[in-house]
Order: C-alpha cells, then sequence, then structure tokens
C-alpha cells in the first residue's frame, strides 16, 4: 500500500485534482444506502476483490478506500494489493470522520447518476405531466404514446397499464418503428424522475418534432395519486428496424455526435485505446441481447444505454476513465456519451455498423486477479461433515437466506469471520456463490482455517438428507447488512417512503458543495420544439 491514510480534507481535495481515482466504499450496502461522499463508489468487502477488478480494471491506478472507521479499510487494502493493485491509501476515521469535518454525505444509491438528472431538469425543463393529466388523457381516450424507460425487469416489479416496455437509448434508437407519426405526443416514465427526465431530453436532442413529456414522478407519482399499478407484466420484444428505420438512427447519431463534438472512432483506435497505458479504459456494449448473439463482443460489459447512464457507479469505479461505448448505429452510445460526459469521463463513440467485416474490439489481458473459490464439496459430504462438527456458514445475500436455509448453517457476512469460529475451529463449509465464497475463504486461510465451497442449491441439498427450512421468513435491518434499506419499500404501497424518496430526489442539488457541483458538466441539448 503506497498512500496509507489520508485525512478526510486531503482525500476531498484529490477527488477534485482532475486525474483518475477510485474512491471506494467498502462497507456493506445498508450502510452505504445510509450515507456515503458523493462519488464514493459502493465495493463492499463481503465481494471486494471481484468487484474492484470489475470497477477498476487498472493496477496502477490510484485508488482510496473509506470504512466506518473500523480498520476494513486497511485490511481491504492488503486484499487490493494482493489481486495486484499499486496505489491504495484510505479516509484515516473514515466516514465518520469525514462527516465530523463538515464534507458533505449523502443517502441512497447512484447519487452522481441522480443529481445530474436534477441539474438536467432545472437546466432544461423538460415537459412534464402529471399523474391527473395522464389519467384524463387515458380516460378521454386522447391519442399519446406511453413507454417507460426502466428494463424489463424492473418494468414487471410494477408499471402503469398501458406503458410499453421500451428502455432510454432504445426508444431513441427504435423511435420510427415505435411511434407511428411526427405529431403523437409522448410520454415516458420511470419509477422516480431520473430515467424520466433523460428519456425525454434524449428525444430532445435528436431533434424530433413530437411534444415529449416525462411523467411528473414516475410510478411513485401515479401511486400517490390515487391511481393503480400492474405488477408481473411481461416486456414485449424490442420493436425491431427496417434499413431505413436503422439509417435514420444512423443519421441522426451522426448528427448528434458533430452537434456535441462527440468523438467517433474506428475499431482500430478503440483496440489501441483499449491497451494505452496510464489511463482506465472501460468498453461497454449497448445493444440488445440478440444483436450481441448475432455479432459477439467477447470483454465488452453488456449494458442498456439508459441503465449505464442511471447506474453509473455500478459499472465504472475510476473518476475521469476513458469510456468506449459501442452499439451498431452509434445513437445509443452518443446518447449516452452526452450524459456520461458530463459526469466527468472521457467518451469514445464506436459506431459497429462502420465497419461491419471488421472484428469486434477486445480487452487486452489484465494482471488483476481475483481470488478463486476454494475446493467445492457436494452437498451430501458436507452434510456428513456439518454433522461431524464441522461448521456451515450461509454467504448468500439476505434475501435468497429470506426464501430457504440449511439446518446447522450460519448466515454471516464476510467481515464475521473468522471471529464466528469457535477457538481451535481448523475447518469450515461455505454455502454461497463463488464470488462471496472466494473473499470469505482468503481470510479464513490467513487465519489458518481450511475452507471449502457448497453451491447454493436446495434441491441437492434436501436430496442428499439435509433438512431445508422453506418458510418464508424475514430479516430485520440490523441483520442484512448486505443490501439498501434506504426508504426501500417506496414500491410496496408505502406513501410516506415514496414522499420521503422524491423529496431525497429533488433535494440532492441543495447538497452538492462548490466542488461538487463543478464537477457536472453541462448537457448540450437543443431546446424543445
Amino acid at each position: 500500500m503506497s498512500g496509507g491514510a489520508l485525512t478526510p480534507a486531503a482525500a476531498k481535495a484529490r477527488l477534485h485534482e482532475g486525474g483518475e481515482i477510485a474512491f471506494l466504499d467498502v462497507r456493506e450496502a445498508a450502510a452505504f444506502g445510509e450515507g456515503h461522499p458523493l462519488f464514493a463508489v459502493p465495493c463492499p468487502f463481503s465481494r471486494l476483490e471481484a468487484a474492484a477488478v470489475a470497477l477498476v480494471p487498472r493496477a496502477d491506478c490510484p485508488i482510496l478506500l473509506i470504512d466506518d472507521g473500523d480498520g476494513t479499510a486497511e485490511k481491504a487494502a492488503r486484499r487490493l494489493t494482493a489481486c495486484g493493485y499499486s496505489d491504495l491509501s484510505y479516509v484515516a476515521g473514515g466516514l465518520p470522520a469525514w462527516a465530523a469535518a463538515g464534507l458533505g454525505v449523502f443517502a441512497g444509491v447512484n447519487v452522481p447518476s441522480k443529481t445530474l438528472g436534477e441539474l438536467l431538469e432545472h437546466d432544461h425543463r423538460p415537459a412534464m405531466i402529471d399523474a391527473a393529466t395522464l389519467a384524463s388523457w387515458r380516460g378521454e381516450g386522447r391519442p399519446h404514446a406511453f413507454f417507460d424507460a426502466r428494463p424489463p425487469a424492473e418494468y414487471a416489479k410494477m408499471r402503469i397499464e398501458g406503458a410499453r416496455c421500451l428502455p432510454n437509448g432504445e426508444l431513441a434508437h427504435r423511435l420510427d418503428a415505435a411511434v407511428a407519426d411526427m405529431a403523437t405526443p409522448i410520454v415516458i416514465t420511470c419509477a422516480g424522475r431520473t430515467r424520466g427526465i433523460v428519456g425525454a431530453l434524449t428525444l430532445r436532442a435528436i431533434g424530433i418534432r413530437n411534444p415529449v413529456y416525462a411523467l411528473e414522478n414516475g410510478t411513485q407519482g401515479w401511486a400517490l395519486a390515487g391511481l393503480p399499478l400492474d405488477r408481473g407484466a411481461r416486456a414485449d420484444p424490442l420493436p425491431a428496424l427496417d434499413e431505413a428505420q436503422a439509417q435514420a438512427s444512423r443519421d441522426r447519431a451522426r448528427h448528434l455526435a458533430r452537434a456535441a463534438q462527440l468523438p467517433r472512432i474506428a475499431v482500430a483506435e478503440a483496440e489501441r485505446l483499449l491497451a494505452a497505458p496510464g489511463r482506465t479504459p472501460f468498453l461497454f456494449d449497448l445493444r440488445s441481447a440478440e444483436e450481441r448473439d448475432a455479432r459477439p463482443a467477447s470483454g465488452a460489459v453488456p449494458v442498456l444505454a439508459g441503465q449505464l447512464i442511471q447506474a453509473t457507479d455500478q459499472y465504472v469505479g475510476v473518476r475521469h476513465a476513458r469510456l468506449i461505448l459501442m452499439d451498431d448505429t452509434g445513437l445509443r452510445a452518443a446518447l449516452a456519451g452526452l450524459f456520461l460526459r458530463a459526469l466527468g469521463f472521457e467518451v469514445l463513440v464506436l459506431a459497429l455498423d462502420e465497419a461491419p467485416d471488421a472484428a469486434i474490439p477486445h480487452i487486452p489481458p489484465r494482471a488483476l486477479r481475483a481470488p478463486a473459490p476454494p475446493p467445492m464439496v457436494e452437498a451430501r459430504a458436507a452434510w456428513n461433515l456439518a454433522q461431524s462438527g464441522v461448521p456451515v456458514f450461509d454467504l448468500r445475500a439476505s434475501t435468497e437466506w429470506e426464501t430457504w436455509r440449511l439446518d446447522a448453517a450460519r448466515w454471516v457476512l464476510r467481515d464475521d469471520l473468522p471471529g464466528a469460529l469457535a477457538k481451535g475451529v481448523r475447518r469450515a463449509i461455505l454455502l454461497g456463490d463463488a464470488v462471496a465464497v472466494a473473499a470469505a475463504a482468503v481470510d479464513l486461510q490467513e487465519a489458518g482455517i481450511a475452507a471449502a465451497w457448497l453451491p447454493a442449491d436446495a434441491e441437492a441439498c434436501a436430496q442428499a438428507g439435509w433438512p431445508v427450512d422453506r418458510a418464508r421468513r424475514r430479516m430485520s435491518r440490523e441483520e442484512a447488512r448486505d443490501r439498501v434499506w434506504f426508504v426501500h419499500d417506496r414500491h410496496d404501497g408505502n406513501r410516506e417512503a415514496s414522499r420521503q424518496y422524491l423529496a431525497w430526489e429533488m433535494g440532492l442539488v441543495n447538497q452538492l458543495d462548490e466542488a461538487e457541483r463543478a464537477a457536472f458538466g453541462w448537457v448540450p441539448i437543443g431546446a424543445a420544439p
């Protein structure tokens, strides 16, 4: 570890110097959701090494860690050094010291992206439609096209009946196949505010003539107005483009890139930049699953354009990193680039249609290595060992534990180990996925305890004679430290939680200090038609 401890003030100053830096919060999800520095990226200690390798793919990238002042950051620095990282420091005293120094602490998740959404609403004033007005339109049969900007999994949880799932980026790309004419009003919703705002502005950015509205406060605003939500809906397939519609997407992409001065690169240049030293490159594939299957891009991270804007800190752990955004026509990439550039990243657009016969760029091999899980043990052998006194620790997500549990298995997080073992124990069985088990096994090995990996397969365990408790149980907030509890039930009918969440979103901008506000760039979007 090269940097050692930094005072909160020194750490804050480093974040605003303009160079690449990864600010990783190694606390678990519940603590992160209750409060963290604005540009801290969630990288919980329970899944530290694998998460860091994905979030920070350059070994010599400067990394700054923050914890609760409990020593976890120092331990995390040792673990990351073992992965191959060479420039690690941490905030002395952790978040308590950061807050005591008078530095900003932000609740929630995806806060930089959410804050950008609120700045966009303030700067560009997209047209809004409230729930009562939209309900009136629907009752009158007034023509409009209604789209939900979220991905299918979120759409299935709850939607407004009649809204078609067409995530941000995809709507702009497939607009001519999804909307019949240039006069029909378009309404875009999400669960709250950000994706509705971004969705409306992406359509303005490509210059469409249709009136475009974001549904004010999304599905939460709809529910707060006393209107019903539909649950369990399946998303329709994405509308296919004919050649003329695909060409329209290409034309819009080129025009947008010129107008916004977004660099477009060819495959050969992407290959060079991915291998260039001294910068941290990311390659994102913004195409649909079907498009990726038809022309695979090994090594690129698949993600919907709208989700990369909405939850950037789940994909990129390095401030000011270099992002190569790839799709077929270049439109989804250019639109995502508008917003990601405003978050402080260097953005380059790669349109694969420009070279239809060229090989897809690939990411060169990296020196970083996350730990591998320990040897696997099959269910019957594990049950026999458990009966003989070998402790079993359940490292699955708390939400999975609530659905089923193994007799004699104790649910823990990584930082509970090895202290949870009785003195003298030298063997343990770890139940869970490869990432969580591999991480915990490192700590046990350091303590001289050999671990075996039992994959989480309730049926296999039951067939081996292991008693499986399938009764639904709830963990308390104090127990389930691995999930965000910040106004967590706003989508389940808790009206007060929805109000708190929407007030939180709208209040984010007022929390920014001068340096934080200056970290957000301008998004060049044309005036409303």
